[in-house]
C-alpha cells in the first residue's frame, strides 16, 4: 500500500538515520517542517518535505493512483513508544487504591500481601484467553492514544506455569496486534509468601527453572527485575541478570523507586538497556549512567498515584544524560497507559520542556526497548508509525491542554487504526 499524507501544518520528529537516542542539550530540539506532507510505501516513510518541494510535485504527476490522505492542518507527530507496561493482567486493585488515600505505603500494603501478590492470585487462576481478550482491549485503547511501540512485562505470575502463562499471552498479542511489541520476563517482582523468609529459594527458582523455560520457548526480549528496598537485593539481581545474560536476555530493570538501593549500579554492570522509576537518583547514580549505553528511564504515572518523590530529570538533562519516559500501565500503581498524559506530565510534573518530552517518549522511550531503528521518529525507512492530531497551534499544546485525546487519525505501519 501507498500513501500521502499532506495538509500537515507542521511535521514534528525529524531525525537522521544513524540517530539512536538524544540526550542532553539536544533533547530540547525537535527538527520539523511547516506545510509538509509524507509518502508511505509498504508500511514505511519513504520520503517527506514542504508541499512545495519539486519532489512532492513530482510525485503527485507521476503517481496519480496514490491515496490522498487528508491531515486537516493537524500536526504529525511520530507514534510514542511506551517501554515500560504490565499491562498484561487480571484483574484491577481500586480497593488498594482506597487504602493508599487513607494513608498506607506501596511498601505496607505489600508487606501485607496486597499490590503485586494479589495480582499474582488472580494471574494464576485466569486462562490465557482471558487474559489475552482483557489486555487486547487495553491495546486498543493506547493506540488511540497514539502509543504506535509498547514493552509488556511478565512478572504477575511468580511460578514458573502463571509466568509461562502470561508471556504466551504476550506472544500472541505480539502476533496479532499491529503494534511493536516487546516482552520482558520479570519472575523477580516479588516474592510470593510461600517464600517469604526464603527469598534465596525463590531467587533460585527463578534461576534454575524459569530462566530456561522462558528461554526454551523463546518467550522473552528482556529479562528483568525489582531491584529495589524490601524486594530484590543488589546480589538478588546480579545472579538473576547473569543466568539471564547467559539465555541472551538483556537486561531492563526496576531500580530506586524506593530507595537508593544500588539498582541503577548493577544495571549498568550488565548493560541494562534501561534502569526505570529512578525516583531515588543523585549525582553518583547519574555519574555512572554518564558513561554507559544504560537508558534512564522515568515513570511519572507510578510517582503521581503513589504521591512518591519525583525523579530528578531536569537535573539528568541538565547533567548531560538522555530520558526516557513511559506509562507503566498497572493494577496497582498506574492504571493508565495515557502516553499523552505522560507527555503533560513530564512537563507539568518534570519541567521539561515540550521538545524535551516528545523525545523523552519517542526516539528515547524506542531506545529503551531496543526498537529505534525501527520506529520512534520521522526517519526514511522507519515504519510509518505516525498520528495525526486535531488541528492546535503547535507542538507546546500538546502537554498544555491535558486530559482530552488530541488525536484526529493514527496510522499504524502506514495503515489507519
Amino acid at each position: 500500500m501507498e500513501l500521502i499524507v499532506n495538509n500537515i501544518k507542521e511535521l514534528l520528529g525529524i531525525i537522521d538515520e544513524d540517530v539512536l537516542l538524544v540526550k542532553g542539550s539536544d533533547m530540547s530540539k525537535v527538527n520539523r517542517i511547516k506545510d509538509a506532507y509524507i509518502y508511505v510505501k509498504d508500511g514505511l516513510i519513504a520520503g517527506f518535505g514542504n508541499v512545495e518541494d519539486s519532489s512532492y510535485k513530482q510525485l503527485l504527476q507521476e503517481r496519480t493512483d496514490l491515496r490522498l490522505i487528508d491531515a486537516e492542518q493537524g500536526l504529525l507527530i511520530p507514534s510514542f513508544c511506551d517501554a515500560h507496561t504490565h499491562l498484561v493482567f487480571a484483574s484491577s486493585r481500586e480497593v488498594e487504591y482506597v487504602d493508599k488515600i487513607k494513608g498506607l505505603t506501596y511498601e505496607e500494603i505489600a508487606k501485607r500481601g496486597g499490590g503485586i501478590l494479589n495480582s499474582a492470585k488472580a494471574i494464576q487462576s485466569a486462562s490465557e484467553e482471558e487474559l489475552f481478550d482483557s489486555a487486547w482491549l487495553r491495546l486498543q485503547e493506547i493506540i488511540e492514544m497514539g502509543t504506535g511501540s509498547v514493552e509488556i512485562k511478565s512478572g504477575y505470575g511468580l511460578t514458573t506455569e502463571a509466568e509461562l502463562k502470561m508471556l504466551r499471552v504476550i506472544r500472541k498479542l505480539k502476533e496479532k496486534s499491529p503494534l511493536t511489541i516487546k516482552a520482558n520476563f520479570l519472575g523477580a517482582h516479588a516474592v510470593p509468601l510461600d517464600y517469604r523468609g526464603r527469598q534465596h529459594e525463590y531467587v533460585d527458582m527463578v534461576i534454575n527453572e524459569m530462566i530456561p523455560m522462558v528461554a526454551a520457548e523463546d518467550l522473552a526480549d528482556f529479562i528483568d527485575v525489582f531491584c529495589d528496598k524490601g524486594f530484590f537485593t543488589v546480589e538478588d539481581t546480579d545472579r538473576i541478570l547473569n543466568a539471564g545474560m547467559k539465555y541472551g536476555l538483556r537486561a531492563k530493570i526496576h531500580a530506586n523507586e524506593l530507595a537508593l538501593s544500588g539498582g541503577i549500579q548493577v544495571g549498568v554492570k550488565y548493560n541494562a538497556l534501561s534502569v526505570d522509576h529512578l525516583e531515588f537518583t543523585g549525582e553518583e547514580e547519574m555519574k555512572v549512567l554518564l558513561g554507559s549505553e544504560t537508558m534512564p528511564l522515568i515513570l511519572p504515572g507510578a510517582a503521581f498515584f503513589l504521591n512518591m518523590p519525583y525523579a530528578p530529570a531536569r537535573k539528568m538533562i541538565d547533567y548531560g544524560l538522555p530520558v526516557a519516559m513511559a506509562s507503566d500501565f498497572n493494577p496497582g500503581s498506574s492504571p493508565s497507559g495515557n502516553m499523552q498524559l505522560i507527555l503533560s506530565m513530564a512537563s507539568i510534573l518534570y519541567r521539561l520542556t515540550p521538545e524535551e518530552g516528545l523525545n523523552a517518549t519517542t526516539i528515547n522511550g524506542a531506545y529503551a526497548m531496543d526498537v529505534s531503528t525501527e520506529t520512534g521518529s520521522i526517519t526514511i525507512g522507519k515504519k510509518a508509525d505516525f498520528f495525526i492530531t486535531k488541528p492546535m497551534s503547535g507542538l507546546e499544546y500538546m502537554p498544555y491542554y491535558y486530559g482530552t485525546n488530541k488525536i484526529n487519525k493514527v496510522f499504524i505501519g502506514g495503515v489507519r487504526q
